[in-house]
């Protein structure tokens, strides 16, 4: 017999799914109601159905709302019957349809992204009908539809929902007018719409966009006047357009045409526009990825969420506008509460960060600018919060040490916009700006904004503008003086604090935050607020009351003891005698999550301060791992992987590490620094395979990135054996390396590339290393000098990288190029190397190529001469219709003729006052003569210097040729120095003669060589 074949899902009509996901509640509810309406209207005449439903629907509250879900559900799937279906609907309604309403809201909210093509369409034709039929609540769900409209998108779906929506509001446009919200919601829907719509082929449907806003804003300004400050932002980008531009020109000089209760602009930038709006330009699905962000994802632990929310919205050259948007999502709907703020989820300030690295256009990142500094501009602390002005302040501080070019392209924008915004209102946009700063002091946001304002990371002229601009903020505090930890402590509890008392919160960031920053360099929280506590943190007795009555009797009555224990010799002894509990064989594993809290909330000051001791002896080192939390390490390096025990350990570390991360970089400190683990590394690889991440590559990351936070001189104890141990995950990416050059000094650079030498540690392998010096070039300048010290520490060849030169720009890598330049000035020049030099671009300003060549011109002539004549003769026989110049960004394998020949120009005037006799060569000569006899006059023309020495050498062939019977031995060539009358005569119009003079002693050779090749060349 045949086996059964397997039973395949049936695809449902309203949503997309695939074979594995579960059936879809919300679809299968509605299936089951259009089952229903069958069953009441199967084999019935029309008249004789609408009897039946009727009947039904008077049953009950249920049969009413079962009967027209399943009315509405076939108005969505069964297109040929929708309208009367719809029909039916508005018969047999009692709520004023009121379940359907709620229903379309759902789906647009919930599901809008997962619905089929045609239940989509035909939802927006029900809408249209709702609105038609004037339908009391459709205003809502209109607004709901406009929601997920995207911006930055131009794909077919997404511009026909804009024009679909559009249509029903011009359609309906005296229903419309009905609503005032719906009017404000359209009209600043459109008028950021517009922005996206500028490409030739959707102009028709921008005219459509700009007619209906102007038609509007025009009507009903008033009612578009509730938008506030972002209606001017938003007119702002789209003022170009001919008939917007009136409309701008009148909201600016002529208020009163708009509206005779309308004073002017200042009217509107002095309202703060509502957090609907501002949410209305983001999807259900965007602003729900965004707030799992901002409430659910941990500081570091985020790249993962950001790579997958750029992948899906921010990915094409459109999505650049809707930046602006989600920034201002963020300033002004996504206020944390304190809790968080407190916590170690990632901040809104890191996301803005980010946001404003991914822009990759001027006018996307003025704009992305001008979106985060919007509120501070009309600032007025009794109407505005201090959460929309949070975010800017924060990004700049924490940016200047990782970034200070972000910090200082910030503080530079803010400084010109208070006068070039609107000149007329300069004075309004400095006090705003100053309100802002004023009340970020008030809240401790920032202690103090000397340290942001006059850094000496930023440039000169800047902090000239800074100071001349904010002369308030810019005195330094005042010197440190002795603080008692009572006052720091008191300064968190109360914002309205004493001037003395100020001064010595200032006093005491001042002392600590720099030496705090260089060794935790979290970012997580407001460092300048908890530093203070952090200094005076009172160590309170572990609670562990919440957890410890989950345990049996025998093992709570252990742990207790560990609580009541303050010797560590004795809370290693009731330790082991927890694990040995664990290991036995009727031990609850339900009791796993209880225990790990405990032992977690026991053991939290054995994770605070160094862990690594201070001198690094064995005897130290020892000391530093007879901790009670290593004799769970302890016990799993004794244990052979067979054991059943073995993988119970595991899983009570796995757990301990849900409650404290910290236990990863601790159990690799203890496999590398105890005597009894020794050799034992890979006992790591089961402990992350055991964890909820599952996978060596993250858990090592997320471990290593949680010791550089913590613990910098512990990175680098561990570098070495994390290298060896674990090279797949560590040498096929710079991610670990970006963690250490990132937080490490010169002095532990140094101690790294003296491993590097001694042989105990890898950090490159040929097959990666051009990659991973290809992502450094995003790195911090100091981040990337110290990673081509490492790279050269080691013995790799240099033209394993040197394709590295083909991503190199003159004005953005010169930490890169510097490296290279010194690295091929020790290095004997190869075909390859010659070639990549050779492809980089032509630049006034781009010194690379020539210097490098004048070197290898000094000492290598010969072989660069060899080199270069291949290079000239192989391109020049390229077809021309390859010899046009490309970019930078092409690959090196095409390399032109015009980039050799401008190289070869340039090298030749660096050269022309020296006595070098580069240009003398028999091979240079013989490639500029080839290349001259094919190339066109445009090409003679403009390199006619170079090929002036081809033709002279062409000359000086040809006598001797002639007389070499009479006087072989006295060619006047033959001799360095010779110069009778005639030849000086036939010379006297060189470009230059002493390159004449110095080329004369190789004549002789040039024949004997060249011979053949001039013939080869002549055909």
């Amino acid at each position: 017999m045949e086996p059964a074949p397997a039973k395949v899902k049936p695809q449902g009509r309203l949503l997309l799914s695939t074979q594995l996901d579960a059936k879809d509640e919300l679809e299968e509810r509605l299936e089951r109601c259009v089952g229903i309406v069958q069953a009441l209207t199967n084999g019935l005449s029309e008249r004789e159905a609408n009897d039946a439903l009727t009947a039904n629907v008077c049953k009950g509250q249920q049969q009413h709302e079962e009967v027209c879900l399943g009315l509405f559900t076939l108005v969505l799937t069964e297109s040929a019957q929708a309208q009367r279906c719809y029909r039916d609907l508005t018969l047999l309604n009692r709520d004023g349809m009121n379940v359907i309403l709620v229903k379309i809201n759902q789906i647009l909210m919930e599901k809008f992204l997962k619905l089929q093509d045609v239940p989509r369409t035909q939802l927006v034709w029900l809408v249209r009908e709702l609105v038609k039929s004037g339908v009391m609540g459709a205003d809502g769900v209109v607004m709901t539809l406009l929601k997920q409209i995207a911006g930055g998108d131009i794909s077919a779906k997404n511009l026909w929902l804009a024009e679909s929506v559009l249509d029903i509001l011009l359609d309906q446009k005296e229903w419309v007018l009905k609503s005032g919200m719906l009017i404000a919601m359209s009209v600043y829907t459109y008028l950021r719409l517009i922005v996206d719509h500028g490409t030739q082929n959707l102009l028709p449907l921008r005219q459509k966009e700009v007619d209906f806003c102007i038609s509007m804003l025009r009507e009903k300004f008033m009612e578009c006047l509730i938008i506030g400050r972002d209606l001017v932002r938003l007119l702002q980008n789209v003022a170009r357009i001919p008939e917007m531009e009136l409309v701008w020109k009148d909201l600016l000089h002529n208020p009163q045409v708009l509206s005779p209760q309308f004073t002017g602009v200042l009217q509107l930038l002095t309202a703060r526009t509502s957090r609907k709006f501002l949410a209305c330009r983001l999807t259900p699905d965007m602003e729900t990825k965004l707030l799992f962000m901002t409430s659910r994802v941990r500081f570091g632990q985020q790249k993962r969420y950001q790579d997958w929310f750029q992948r899906q919205y921010l990915s094409t050259a459109e999505s650049q506008s809707l930046r602006c948007d989600l920034i201002r999502y963020i300033c002004g709907v996504v206020h944390p509460s304190n809790e968080v703020l407190s916590s170690d989820i990632l901040p809104r300030w890191a996301i803005i960060g980010w946001l404003l690295t991914t822009c990759t256009s001027n006018v996307a990142a003025s704009n992305a600018k001008l979106a985060l500094f919007y509120d501070w501009l009309f600032f007025n602390p009794e109407k505005d919060s201090i959460m929309n002005i949070e975010p800017a302040i924060l990004v700049m501080h924490h940016s200047m040490k990782p970034h200070p070019a972000i910090t200082a392209t910030l503080l530079d924008f803010m400084c010109r916009i208070i006068p070039h915004f609107f000149p007329p209102l300069e004075s309004q946009v400095r006090q705003g700006v100053f309100n802002s700063l004023t009340f970020i002091m008030e809240k401790r946001v920032l202690a103090h904004l000397a340290p942001l304002f006059d850094n000496p990371k930023l440039d000169r002229e800047l902090r000239s503008m800074l100071r001349e601009r904010f002369p308030e903020f810019c005195s330094s505090p005042s010197p440190p003086t002795e603080v008692k930890m009572e006052e720091a402590v008191s300064l968190e509890m109360d914002n309205h604090v004493l001037d003395k008392e100020e001064g010595c919160y200032d006093n005491t960031e001042a002392a600590f935050s720099d030496d705090e920053e260089e060794v935790n360099n979290k970012g997580k929280k407001r460092e300048f607020r908890f530093h203070p506590i952090k200094e005076a943190v009172i160590e309170e007795p572990a609670d562990i009351t919440p957890w410890v009555d989950q345990l049996d009797d025998t093992m709570k009555e252990k742990v207790l003891q560990l609580q009541k224990s303050s010797d560590t010799e004795t809370q290693c002894e009731v330790m082991q005698e927890i694990v040995d509990l664990i290991l036995e064989e009727d031990f609850d594993s339900e009791q796993m999550s209880a225990l790990a809290s405990c032992l977690s909330e026991l053991f939290k000051d054995h994770f605070r301060g160094d862990v690594l001791p201070e001198e690094i002896t064995e005897e130290s080192l020892e000391e530093s791992v007879c901790k009670p939390v290593c004799l769970v390490f302890r016990n799993l390096v004794t244990m052979q992987e067979d054991n059943s025990g073995f993988s119970v350990l595991l899983d009570m570390l796995a757990e301990l590490y849900q409650k404290q991360p910290k236990i990863g970089y601790h159990l690799l400190y203890y496999l590398k620094a105890s005597k009894a683990a020794n050799g034992k590394m890979m006992l790591y690889e089961s402990f992350a395979q055991a964890t909820a991440l599952g996978d060596l590559h993250t858990c090592l990351m997320m471990d290593m990135k949680a010791c550089q936070e913590d613990d910098v001189r512990l990175l680098c104890y561990l570098t070495p054996s994390i290298y060896s141990e674990f090279p797949d995950e560590t040498l096929r990416s710079g991610e670990l390396l970006n963690m250490i050059v990132a937080v490490i000094d010169s002095t532990q650079l140094q101690e790294l590339m003296c491993h590097v030498m001694m042989g105990t540690l890898v950090m490159f392998r040929k097959d990666s290393v051009l990659n991973i010096l290809i992502q450094s070039l995003d790195w911090e300048t100091f981040e990337q000098y110290s990673t081509w010290q490492l790279f050269l520490a080691h013995s790799i060849p240099l033209e394993t990288i040197i394709p590295i030169l083909q991503h190199l720009k003159y004005k953005e890598h010169p930490e890169a190029l510097s490296c290279l330049l010194l690295q091929l000035r020790r290095e004997k020049p190869s075909e390859e190397m010659v070639k990549m030099v050779l492809s980089r671009p032509c630049h006034p300003e781009d010194q690379f190529t020539t210097s490098i060549l004048r070197h290898w011109a000094s000492k290598y002539d010969d072989t660069l001469g060899e080199h270069i004549k291949a290079q000239l003769i192989k391109n020049n026989n390229q077809p021309r219709k390859r010899q046009s110049l490309r970019s930078s960004s092409s690959k090196l394998a095409q390399l032109t003729l015009e980039q050799i020949l401008e190289h070869m120009d340039n090298l030749r005037l660096s050269l022309s006052n020296t006595k070098n006799s580069f240009f003398s060569q028999t091979p240079i000569l013989q490639a500029l003569q080839h290349v001259q006899a094919s190339c066109d006059e445009a090409h003679k023309m403009r390199f006619s210097d170079l090929f002036a020495l081809a033709e002279e050498y062409e000359d000086s062939q040809s006598k001797p040729l002639k007389s070499r019977r009479k006087a072989p031995a006295t060619s006047p060539r033959s001799r360095k120095g010779a110069a009778p009358p005639t030849n000086t005569e036939e010379e006297s119009g060189s470009s230059s003669a002493s390159e004449e003079e110095d080329s004369k002693p190789k004549a002789p050779k040039r024949k004997r060589k060249g011979s053949s090749a001039v013939g080869s060349d002549s055909d």
